[in-house]
């Protein structure tokens, strides 16, 4: 790792509303060592902010780095080669437009994890449930009405996004492997989807006591469960059971969203992937019975965004983008700027997500102790949140645990 001194940061992490004055930081072993003023470490590269904003690293708390086609089915035929090849430069696009962490909701495993680790090109920090939990018809069964082949409970192809498994023994079973392969929490489909085809929007899936277990079994490896959620009767019915992270949630209500912030919930909206299977989908080979429901849970989102906001519920950064569609990434941070107010978008991606992601202290911020994650923007994004957009365009540098990945 590369010791780094930058001059000049005028920081920008989400806790103000203003840029924060201009001071030096000092990275030394990965990790953000001190701030302050006319900091010395001679013989070190230098890297001079001034006219320029700095932020920590950003950090997309819901992407699908497996998923290199929208067509779901199709993604899971592959074979895990390619898979695993396209998705390296799915996500060195991703650390290219600033996100330095990313946590995938289900499909990368810990075995990818590992062999990103040897990577020829820089990709972000990976945090990962490995297979998310379905129910037979559930979001990750891909099978349709008339299709029987059985679906595997081991060996599970890298191109699928999920699991299935029914009943509670099953169900803590397939909670026990993720994390025995190395998984950071659990993720269950707890609601109807639109990238599958046996699921209206309606659709609960699981039982009480199914969800229960999973809980359990999270909390019990000193973890959590994020759960894919649309319809408010879900969104409650997960909260009530102790899941903790709320993903989507384009149909929650009032009452439940004050609920969900009382419980210490987190939200995870991702509005840009319904606006682009909207008008992008069909050309990136989503089926028509999912485009069909797209407008169910697209039309909603926007409110949804005020909703949580009024409740007091913390919303952390996702976009959920699914093959062609991933260039998308950044569009998130203007569609939220259009209800929201630049900071609280901006913390989404920063101290909300490292919270959601139960890394406070080394995500989101550049505090001492943090790691050496930093993007030089050409722009205030408090200001205009489109210098975030695009393919990292007004970031010209980037720098992920002290070394410089981009600039």
């Amino acid at each position: 790792m590369t010791d780094l001194l930058i001059r000049n940061a005028r920081i920008i992490d989400g806790t103000t509303d203003r840029a924060k004055d201009a001071t030096d930081i000092r990275i030394a072993d990965g990790l953000v060592q001190e701030t302050g003023s006319a900091l010395a470490n001679p013989g070190v590269p230098e890297i001079d902010a001034a006219g320029r904003y700095v932020m920590p690293g950003l950090t997309d708390a819901h992407v699908h780095v497996i998923a290199v086609t929208a067509d779901l089915k199709a993604n899971a035929a592959l074979p895990d080669t390619m898979v695993a090849i396209r998705s390296l430069n799915i996500m060195n696009a991703m650390l290219m437009r600033g996100f330095t962490t990313v946590r995938d909701l289900g499909g990368a495993t810990a075995a990818l994890r590992f062999a990103v680790a040897d990577s020829p090109v820089p990709v972000p920090r990976l945090n990962i449930c490995g297979k998310a939990l379905s129910q037979t018809g559930g979001h990750t069964d891909q099978r349709g009405p008339i299709d029987e082949t059985p679906t595997p409970e081991r060996n599970v192809p890298l191109g699928s996004l999920g699991i299935v498994c029914d009943g509670v023994p099953a169900v803590r079973r397939a909670a026990r492997e993720q994390f025995r392969t190395g998984t950071d929490f659990l993720k269950v489909m707890a609601n109807g989807g639109v990238s599958s085809p046996s699921d209206p929007i309606h659709f609960l899936g699981y039982a009480r006591e199914e969800l229960i277990a999973m809980v359990e079994e999270a909390e019990n490896a000193g973890s959590y469960v994020a759960a894919h959620l649309y319809t408010d009767k879900a969104i409650r019915r997960a909260v009530e059971v102790g899941i903790r992270s709320l993903e989507h949630c384009n149909l929650i209500e009032s009452e439940t969203a004050k609920l969900a912030a009382e419980a210490g919930c987190i939200a995870c909206p991702t509005l840009v992937t319904y606006d682009k299977l909207s008008s992008d989908g069909a050309a990136m080979g989503l089926p028509a019975a999912s485009i069909a429901k797209v407008d169910d849970v697209r039309l909603k989102g926007m409110e949804s965004l005020s909703i949580m906001a009024e409740a007091g519920l913390p919303m952390a950064y996702g976009s959920d983008l699914l093959g062609g569609m991933h260039p998308h990434q950044s569009g998130e941070f203007e569609i939220r700027g259009r209800v929201l107010p630049a900071q609280t978008v901006i913390s989404a991606a920063t101290t909300i997500a490292a919270k959601l992601l139960r890394m406070e202290g080394k995500i989101g911020t550049l505090a001492p102790g943090a790691f050496g994650d930093v993007i030089l923007v050409d722009g205030n994004p408090l200001e205009d949140l489109s210098v975030l957009s695009g393919q990292g365009d007004r970031i010209p540098v980037i720098v992920k645990g002290g070394e410089v990945v981009k600039g």
